[in-house]
């Protein structure tokens, strides 16, 4: 048995037969074989290199049609390398000598050749041992399966285990294929862990060595709750797992039954609690959680998980699924937060050194007008359909906020002419993510209709931590108190001008946080929709002076660790028997 710990991204406890994705390499099974077998696994290793020769004179072929003859050579030349008895006959020989099976004897004659080419350090032979690497994943890509293959040959659903999952990777494997996710990389609130918790499935990120110590089959334990991974557990560790999972299954239940109840305080306050979805489909589960409407539409997602950008008419259609099934309730749509991620990145002739201070969110649709008006027509031909705001994401200086405006009066304006029926007067807002905008929060509530506070790339921007990076995960909180004083800012200079200010960070969902947030004066929080319910059990179980004067004890105190711990305890007070999970997290 061996436990691995990592960050807890999406809650659950599950048992199950891991499934490991990415490149061949990084999980190559090694086992003996029995002498009657040989014959055969040789013949398997035959077909993996025939099959990946075909693949090479494919690619040659394309390549030679649209780049020309001299580009296509290093197909020609990696088909060569193919069928170089050199490479291959020591292949066949390990497979018989040492009863290995093919993947494991591709793995140690490869891995010998490339270390060869590299002592040589010439920069002739460093391109070789690239040659070598790209043929090695090949034959072990066909003997081992191609992902989508391993994925659609699933007969039960599976523990699936990466070094990185793209957010449109998690969202195409999502139910019924997978029973829980795990990850070397990533962070809390990166954009895969938000995937993973929309989802509803049990999520561990920043798992280091997951897929070195893991191979397929295995039996896992991944417990959502704690950040904890456990390999081949022992009988003592999946009963004691299994008993947790079906505790926390229990509560689950018991908070989902007080979901139609109201979110109002001991002393009548009521507190408006909304959900961030990804998908239309989403408004199903705010709505069976109890949510009050859609808080954030990240409408990023129509194109992570395409690889082609949707068009006016997909995204018009997404948009008016959503707005009519909420029935009148509440739909903040956000415009696209792409630039810091693999989708366009991958589009750049130049990819971006750091895309997370590069060209992103508002930023790169203010650079790419005609893709933004193509949104913002579609999100005003919704807005015919029943109640919507529009939102700007990582909005940073007021000249981004009013030229968005100016765009959007444009499309407008282009609609009327057209005669197409929209809202002519939509609530405008943008999300406060970064310093300069909670910083000057007064300046841009004489232009905003409305703010939405995202916790996510705020702590990032004001910590100078990558949200993403597990190295610095222990360094990322919302608890520090320089965070906690711009989210103050930016509430007074919302309720001076009298605009609307909510949250939609992942702290509005953590239950730690319900009080201090009301204390602070929040009346909308906006979160993934299964954490609906607790925040809401926390809300009908306080009153508003309580959880004021919680805010101004944690408001004098100069350190997070000590305002975690505060909030922790206030927690486990309201409830021990119900909070002490979340408290004790």
């Amino acid at each position: 048995m061996e436990v691995i710990r990592g960050i807890a991204a999406s809650p659950g406890i599950v048992v199950g037969k891991a499934l490991l994705l990415g490149a061949a390499e990084t999980h190559v099974p090694r086992r003996t074989i029995s002498p009657q077998k040989v014959e055969a696994e040789q013949a398997r290793f035959r077909q993996a290199v025939t099959q990946a020769i075909a693949d090479l004179g494919e690619l040659r072929r394309t390549t030679e049609s649209q780049l020309g003859a001299e580009t296509a050579k290093i197909f020609a030349f990696h088909e060569g390398l193919l069928q170089d008895p050199t490479l291959l006959q020591p292949i066949l020989s390990v497979i018989a000598s040492q009863r290995l099976n093919a993947e494991a004897a591709v793995t140690e004659q490869f891995g010998r050749l490339i270390e060869q080419f590299r002592a040589m350090r010439s920069d002739v032979f460093e391109q070789k041992v690239d040659d070598l690497i790209d043929l090695q994943r090949r034959v072990l890509g066909k003997l081992m399966g191609e992902e989508e293959d391993r994925l659609a040959n699933l007969t039960e659903p599976a523990i699936i285990i990466a070094h990185e999952l793209t957010p449109s990777q998690a969202a195409a494997v999502g139910h019924g294929k997978a029973l829980a996710f795990v990850t070397e990389s990533g962070g809390l609130t990166g954009h895969v862990s938000i995937v993973f918790r929309a989802l509803g499935l049990p999520a561990v990120v920043g798992c280091q060595r997951a897929t070195i110590d893991v191979q397929d089959g295995d039996e896992v334990i991944v417990d959502g709750d704690t950040g904890v991974m456990i390999v081949r557990p022992d009988a003592a560790a999946r009963e004691e797992c299994l008993q947790r999972g079906e505790k926390a299954k229990k509560l689950r239940v018991s908070l989902a039954e007080n979901a139609s109840l109201e979110a109002i305080t001991t002393d009548g306050t009521r507190i408006q609690l909304l959900g961030n979805i990804e998908f239309p489909e989403e408004v199903e589960a705010v709505l069976r959680n109890g949510g009050d409407g859609v808080g954030l539409y990240r409408t990023e997602f129509l194109f992570l998980t395409s690889d082609t950008a949707p068009d006016e008419e997909a995204q018009y259609q997404a948009y008016r699924k959503t707005i009519e099934l909420l029935d009148g309730r509440p739909c903040t749509i956000r415009t696209l937060d792409l630039g810091a991620d693999k989708w366009t990145q991958a589009t750049l002739q130049e990819p971006e050194r750091n895309p997370f201070l590069g060209l992103r969110s508002i930023r790169f649709s203010l650079q790419n007008q005609p893709m933004f008006k193509t949104q913002l027509r579609a999100i005003l031909r919704a807005s015919a359909h029943g109640p919507m705001h529009l939102m700007f994401p990582l909005v940073s200086t007021l000249m981004e906020l009013r030229q968005a405006r100016l765009i959007l009066r444009d499309v407008m304006e282009e609609l009327d002419e057209e005669g197409i029926p929209h809202d002519r007067r939509p609530k405008v807002g943008i999300m406060i993510e970064v310093p300069s905008a909670a910083l000057m929060a007064r300046t841009f509530a004489a232009e905003a209709d409305f703010f939405s506070i995202g916790t996510n790339d705020l702590v990032q921007y004001t910590l100078a931590v990558d949200r993403g990076n597990e190295r610095v995960a222990s360094l990322y909180t919302a608890a520090s108190p320089a965070v906690l004083q711009l989210v103050k800012n930016v509430i007074r200079a919302g309720r001076h001008a009298g605009i609307d200010a909510s949250l939609c960070g992942e702290i509005a969902g953590d239950p730690v946080f319900t009080m201090l947030l009301l204390g602070m004066g929040l009346r909308t929080l906006s979160m993934v929709p299964a954490q609906i319910p607790v925040v809401k059990r926390v809300v009908r179980t306080v009153d508003i002076g309580l959880c004021e004067r919680l805010a101004r004890r944690v408001g004098s105190f100069d350190s997070e660790r000590q305002i975690h711990t505060t909030l922790r305890d206030e927690l486990r007070k309201l409830d021990p028997a119900n909070f002490g999970g979340w408290a004790a997290a």
